[in-house]
């Protein structure tokens, strides 16, 4: 700046000539400014008004879900479907089809009935008596029949109840001696033989409890037997001596008679291995029954009070002490006789109409990916138990998801509910489903949860393809234990356990298995209590009395079982990515081979390939949990849009590994089952066989147990190693 700049900025200012006033000028700025000022503020609150409102924080539908649980609404549920007995392919249980489509279309879900033609058996006639030599020439006939209790409020309605019978039995007629064989094991006729005791052309009175009635019936006539009769045995279910019975306590009361299907197979006889569908090839009802799956011969369940009578009738050597009853009872033989059984069974072996129920609630941004939730509806009897405390838990559930449509949720992925029909006979309605849409759900299903019987008493048993044992242990960590309110369930969960028990699906137990073993989809299975041997499981008593002061009063634990299962769905199918883990799946393999590699110790087998499967799985399972968590951190930074491609095609990695574990050729000797890694036992339906080709190559070779018998072991192995590595390439998207 310059000094003549400086100097003038330093000089006094000049006087200013004073502006020009207006005499009512001080009036008009006044008025002109609080114009100005009102002006404004209007501008400010239209641009308000006008200005999209921040989004609120959405809100959580988990919590939203778990606090409108009813235990009102699932008694009532559990009332309504347990008024009739209800057998699949019968009127009742098509009322019942329908009261559960009008349900779930109440609470304005889309739903459907599908229906199918399927091979069902019935009773015609049945007549079983006993008689002795030293019994003097008396004979007794067996009323065959299970007595209402006092006060029974079913008593008129346990009228319509189908007779006692085992469906598929071959009718025929068959007069013999009886034997004794403890629970129909394959051990147990093995031990007969040893002991010199002739079970050919014998009548074979075996117990229901370590194996299913189908393989009871099987082993009766591997071993020449000409019928069976199976019974419950008060030591498993009667209580304690001189303890009472139902209604009194939950035992099941001396008449009672466990009812079930001998069928071996899964789904409609008259289609082995493909869909009963309109017009597809069918076996005929003669050659269908004739097939190796059926029992061939005929059989008959009785009640406890009927076999304390044969067994006292019986002689020969005393039963081991691991054979023997109750110390009440009588003292248990192994026979032949004296004891001769006469035993008649007529059986309508027929084409009847099944129904399964569908509902569904389509999903917003991935409406071709598949939550599916199942419970079977028909019932020998009843049914409170087995199957409706899960229809009536899956309808509490359905309400609650139309609540929070209601407060503008909608999952990402579609939710599907199936109640699935026959599933008594041979898991029928689901299995003739999965063949039918097989295609479609091997691309599209992410996960199968499935609850059969929810609630028979405490405590928590589930099952699960591993990965998804994580995700399930979270949701119980958010859910109320049913009898402790304190805790939660997780918490009593490992109180009980120790850790958390978690068993596997490989049984033919439920709906399950044509998912899992046939079409290798992640699937579960929950239950409250001791699962299938519940003292009046399959018989008159399952009924809502039983249910209302036994297996669930206040029916707490129904609540439950529908919130894990709900929760259970709402993660699979709201997470942008897919809460797999697969870390467990390794880690279980490796457990696994160890022990298959004591199994074929001292022969030429080589577990070396399933041992370097499993760790490219194990790589493969780091890898795509980093991922998976690195996915995470882009969706909540919003450097990921929620649709990204990458987010696709790493939920179709996590979708498709468990498929990549299944054959299309089946497992050895028991082809529909596909899965190479879980699968039935040969030996017991009802147990899970890990590596199930394996086993079944070992018993095999065992029977001749020389270098050539083993050599299918190997290939077994080596099959499973193959299937492995692809799940290890699928989870990690690598093409060779």
């Amino acid at each position: 700046m310059s000094r003549l700049d400086a100097a003038s900025l330093l000089a006094p200012s000049p006087p200013r000539a004073k502006p020009y006033a207006h005499p009512r000028g001080r009036r008009f700025f006044c008025l002109l400014s609080t114009t100005l000022a009102a002006l404004g503020a209007s501008l400010v609150l239209l641009f308000l008004a006008l200005r999209p409102a921040p989004n609120p924080p959405p809100p959580n539908y988990g919590a939203l879900f778990l606090s409108l649980g009813s235990n009102d609404t699932a008694a009532a549920h559990l009332r309504a479907l347990t008024l009739h007995p209800h057998v699949a392919g019968t009127k009742a249980n098509s009322l019942t089809a329908r009261y559960v489509r009008d349900a779930l279309s109440s609470l304005s879900f889309p739903a459907h009935i599908t229906p199918y033609s399927v091979l069902l058996s019935y009773p015609v006639h049945r007549s079983l008596s006993l008689s002795s030599p030293g019994r003097r020439g008396a004979v007794t006939s067996f009323a065959l029949q299970q007595e209402t209790y006092r006060g029974d409020p079913y008593a008129a309605a346990a009228a319509e109840a189908i007779p006692t019978f085992y469906a598929y039995a071959a009718s025929g007629s068959v007069t013999a001696e009886a034997v004794y064989a403890n629970y129909g094991r394959e051990e147990d006729f093995a031990h007969l033989a040893a002991r010199g005791v002739a079970v050919a052309g014998k009548v074979a009175l075996a117990r229901y409890g370590r194996i299913h009635c189908e393989d009871i019936a099987h082993n009766a006539r591997a071993a020449g037997a000409a019928a069976a009769v199976v019974y419950t045995d008060p030591l498993q279910y009667g209580g304690a001596p001189g303890e009472a019975a139902f209604p009194d306590s939950r035992w099941l009361p001396p008449s009672g008679v466990l009812v079930g299907s001998l069928f071996r197979g899964t789904g409609d006889p008259t289609t082995p291995m493909w869909a009963s569908s309109e017009g597809c090839e069918r076996l005929g009802v003669e050659e269908a029954m004739g097939s190796d799956e059926m029992p061939l011969i005929p059989a008959l369940p009785v009640s406890a009070r009927d076999a304390m009578e044969i067994h006292a009738a019986m002689g020969g050597a005393v039963a081991p002490e691991g054979w023997q009853g109750r110390e009440d009872g009588p003292v248990y033989r192994l026979g032949p006789g004296p004891a001769v059984l006469n035993l008649t069974y007529l059986g309508n072996d027929t084409m009847a109409t099944i129904e399964n129920v569908f509902a569904i609630i389509e999903g917003a941004e991935e409406p071709d990916r598949y939550v599916i939730l199942g419970n079977h509806r028909d019932a020998w009897t009843f049914g409170a138990s087995d199957p409706n405390s899960g229809t009536a838990a899956m309808i509490e559930l359905a309400q609650r998801f139309s609540m929070l449509q209601k407060q503008g949720w909608r999952p990402r992925r579609t939710i599907m509910f199936c109640s699935w029909d026959a599933e008594e006979y041979g898991l029928t309605g689901s299995t003739e489903w999965v063949e039918e849409n097989l295609e479609m759900l091997s691309s599209r299903a992410v996960a199968y949860l499935n609850i059969d019987v929810s609630v028979v008493g405490p405590g928590f048993l589930p099952s699960t393809t591993p990965q998804l044992d994580e995700l399930l242990q979270e949701i119980t960590k958010v859910v109320q234990d049913p009898d402790n309110p304190s805790q939660t369930v997780y918490d009593s969960w490992i109180k009980s356990n120790g850790s958390p028990r978690i068993l596997r699906l490989g049984d033919g137990g439920s709906d399950y298995s044509a998912f899992v073993q046939h079409a290798g989809i992640p699937s579960m299975n929950i239950v409250f209590g001791e699962g299938p041997g519940y003292p009046v499981y399959h018989t008159l008593y399952d009924d809502y009395v039983w249910m209302a002061k036994f297996g669930d009063p206040g029916f707490r634990r129904h609540v439950a079982a529908a919130s894990i299962w709900g929760m259970m769905a709402l993660s699979l199918a709201n997470d942008e990515i897919i809460p797999f883990n697969y870390m467990s799946y390794s880690i279980e393999l490796e457990a696994y081979t160890k022990v298959l590699e004591n199994e074929v110790k001292g022969t030429a087998v080589n577990c070396s390939p399933l041992y370097n499967s499993i760790k490219d799985l194990r790589t493969a399972a780091t890898e795509v949990n980093n991922e998976q968590k690195e996915l995470r951190k882009l969706l909540l930074s919003k450097q990921l849009n929620k649709d990204s491609l990458k987010i696709r095609q790493l939920n179709d990695r996590l979708m498709q590994a468990e498929r990549a574990f299944t054959s299309r050729e089946g497992i050895f000797k028991q082809e529909w089952f596909k899965h190479l890694v879980y699968g039935p036992s040969d030996q017991n339906d009802w147990d899970t066989a890990v590596y199930p080709g394996i086993a079944n190559a070992i018993a095999s070779a065992r029977s001749s147990n020389t270098s050539e018998s083993w050599k299918p072991v190997q290939h077994e192995i080596y099959r499973v190693a193959r299937a492995v590595t692809q799940a290890s390439a699928v989870l990690s998207g690598r093409l060779t």
